[in-house]
């Protein structure tokens, strides 16, 4: 299995390169490039990752494919909840707020109804997958 940092740095080259389009398992699926700022190290963190916008909202879902932990990315916007958004060629900052509650199922419920790896996701952890709202300040 490839390493998790070259095949998110390769996911990245290619986002980069083709105003935000890339092939493969993320093909047509909505992608952004999250720039955190690491919880322990304070160095930048690029993580590439599926969303889903509400008006001018972004969210993300922590959701490392269903492990029983959270991902580095989420500990690092709990840490430093500011942060920088690519979209397709934007480029712009988000302040980053854990959704809870009725909103958190509401929409994670949306994007597993989108992708429904993402309920799978949900089915394969005992943890609640947190939901990440990114806001323009």
């Amino acid at each position: 299995m490839p390493d998790a940092d070259d095949w998110n740095a390769r996911i990245i080259e290619e986002f980069r390169s083709n105003e935000g389009r890339v092939g493969g398992q993320f093909e047509g699926a909505p992608l952004l490039l999250l720039t955190s700022t690491g919880a322990r190290s304070g160095k930048e963190r690029v993580n590439p990752m599926m969303y889903l916008a509400e008006g001018e909202r972004l969210y993300v879902f922590a959701s490392k494919a269903g492990a029983p932990t959270n991902p580095d990315w989420y500990h690092n916007l709990m840490a430093h909840p500011r942060a920088v958004v690519e979209v397709g060629a934007d480029r712009f900052d988000v302040t980053a707020s854990v959704v809870t509650g009725p909103e958190r199922d509401r929409i994670y419920a949306e994007q597993a109804t989108r992708y429904p790896g993402f309920a799978e996701y949900q089915e394969k952890t005992d943890r609640v997958i947190p939901v990440v709202a990114l806001d323009r300040p």
